[in-house]
């Protein structure tokens, strides 16, 4: 009897939107950009402006709203959320491929946002009102190298860069889990998840003065750029090693599971 041999589709680099590479270029230009003024003392004035305001006009209780709200961008958490649905799903569909996606998500933000806030050595807004009590124009500047680690890690905000890049993980897994429990999601869900979380998190980061305003810009512009590298990977049709054989059937972007 002949056997039946699976053919398995060449890997393709899924579609993003908006399509074509030219969005990643720019918000990485945007991001060197950004940097660069940074580091010749450009955009202070903003940056200063933007964290009065806020101070001036953050009472008791809208503090605590905003500390609260912001708990949405805790990346210990997220990580372990999106892990812990991709091993459900895993398991449910006997497939490997749902724990690519959170994996190669815990690879970039492991990669990217700790060294670069290293690199950067920027004081938090609040470092003139707490410890290390700097002078409020020493706060600004970037690569205060001379700082201990813990005062000096404030650009990008990896806040603002976790919320888009594990909510877009977890929006990727959300519709093939429940699925697999015979439910549909609502594609406006799927973007709620999305979006919502990141302008929160964005505008409490900023609010709370636990970021410059450019902080928060240069995390959005990092984790959309993460972001849409991970959605274009093709990851059912990804390659795996032949040890994993009965484990690599596809499980994201199938239509049943």
């Amino acid at each position: 009897m002949r056997q039946t041999q699976t053919v398995r589709r060449k890997a393709q680099l899924r579609a993003v939107r908006p399509a074509g590479w030219w969005c990643d270029a720019l918000l990485l230009a945007a991001l060197i950009g950004l940097t660069a003024a940074l580091a010749a003392d450009r955009l202070f004035g903003l940056d200063r402006a933007v964290a009065d305001w806020a101070q001036a006009h953050r009472p008791t209780a809208a503090h605590w709203v905003a500390v609260v709200l912001n708990y949405l961008g805790q990346g210990t958490p997220l990580t372990l959320i999106a892990l812990g649905m991709g091993v459900l799903l895993a398991v449910r569909v006997r497939s490997v491929r749902p724990v690519l996606p959170p994996a190669l998500a815990f690879v970039f933000t492991y990669l990217t946002i700790g060294p670069l806030k290293v690199w950067t050595a920027r004081p938090a807004p609040s470092a003139a009102v707490k410890e290390p009590f700097l002078p409020a124009e020493a706060t600004l500047p970037l690569f205060q190298d001379d700082l201990p680690l813990r005062f000096a890690q404030s650009y990008p905000s990896g806040h603002v860069a976790n919320t888009i890049i594990w909510y877009g993980v977890i929006a990727l897994l959300l519709p093939p889990l429940l699925a697999t429990f015979r439910r549909a999601v609502p594609p406006a869900l799927v973007t709620v998840v999305r979006l919502v979380p990141p302008i929160v998190v964005f505008s409490t980061t900023t609010y709370l003065g636990w970021h410059w305003l450019t902080d928060s810009v240069a995390g959005l512009l990092l984790g959309l750029l993460l972001d849409r590298l991970l959605h274009r990977v093709p990851w059912d049709d990804v390659p795996l090693p032949r040890r994993l054989a009965g484990w690599d059937r596809p499980a994201l972007f199938a239509s049943r599971p």
